[in-house]
């Protein structure tokens, strides 16, 4: 026969034990946080230095590559007014040695004329390539700073609060061990610790929700009367019935 005495404590023995489980849980979350909090932040910032680097290299590139326009442009001018002087001074050539020699610094100008030239069309392009860029590179800039610097704001604050949440866990945690039995505290301890993951765990499919280990009949039956706590004989840990027949 159930002693409701024995059941209603040992109801309230496990309804602290699930308590403490989840606090646990939450304390055990914190301390990685301290871990993982910091690394997410080191990447978020990480971006957008990167994204920082990438526009001001697109805009550095850019001012080069206009002064280089500018310069190759004043070396086309000052090349095309040599050209035009050595065809000028065609008109008043007297001997074939003065012809030969002013035809090749002609042909000399010229080549230099095209190869600027050349040089000179490949950085406009870069040019219009670079202006793109910078356009798009800013927008980016402007988003991942945007998101980034706002997640850094929620992580550190996150990070400020782990100290004050924590302690506050840690003091609820020694309200409800000392309410908790010595022997069934140190079931619960030793469990957490070798096992890890969940101490107390309920009872599905008459098995141990932890390892699966199916339990007797009269396991079962004794869980059910809650009268104590009970332990898996393949994992030791905390048993108990939360109401439903899962078969």
């Amino acid at each position: 026969m159930t002693d409701p005495g024995k059941e209603t404590l040992m109801q309230n023995q496990l309804g602290l034990l699930l308590k403490l489980q989840l606090i646990d849980y939450d304390i055990g979350e914190l301390e990685r946080s301290k871990e993982y909090l910091p690394d997410m932040m080191e990447n978020l910032s990480r971006e957008i230095e990167e994204a920082q680097t990438r526009y001001d290299t697109a805009v550095s590139d850019l001012e080069a590559a206009r002064v280089k326009q500018n310069s190759l442009e004043v070396d086309v001018k000052g090349l095309e007014a040599n050209l035009a002087k050595f065809q000028q001074q065609m008109m008043s050539i007297k001997t074939n040695k003065e012809y030969d020699a002013l035809v090749a610094e002609i042909d000399a100008v010229k080549e230099n004329i095209s190869n600027k030239e050349t040089e000179l069309l490949e950085t406009i392009e870069l040019v219009s390539t670079l202006e793109k860029n910078i356009v798009e590179f800013k927008e980016k800039l402007e988003q991942i700073n945007e998101n980034n610097t706002r997640q850094l704001e929620i992580l550190q604050e996150k990070i400020d609060s782990i100290g004050d949440t924590t302690g506050a866990k840690k003091d609820e945690r020694q309200r409800i061990t000392s309410s908790i039995p010595r022997n069934i505290m140190s079931v619960y301890e030793r469990v957490r610790k070798g096992k890890g993951g969940s101490a107390v765990v309920a009872v599905k499919r008459r098995a141990c929700g932890a390892c699966y280990k199916a339990l007797t009949p009269k396991k079962i039956q004794d869980i059910r009367k809650a009268e104590a706590i009970l332990t898996c004989d393949n994992c030791g840990r905390m048993l108990y019935w939360n109401g439903e027949d899962s078969r």
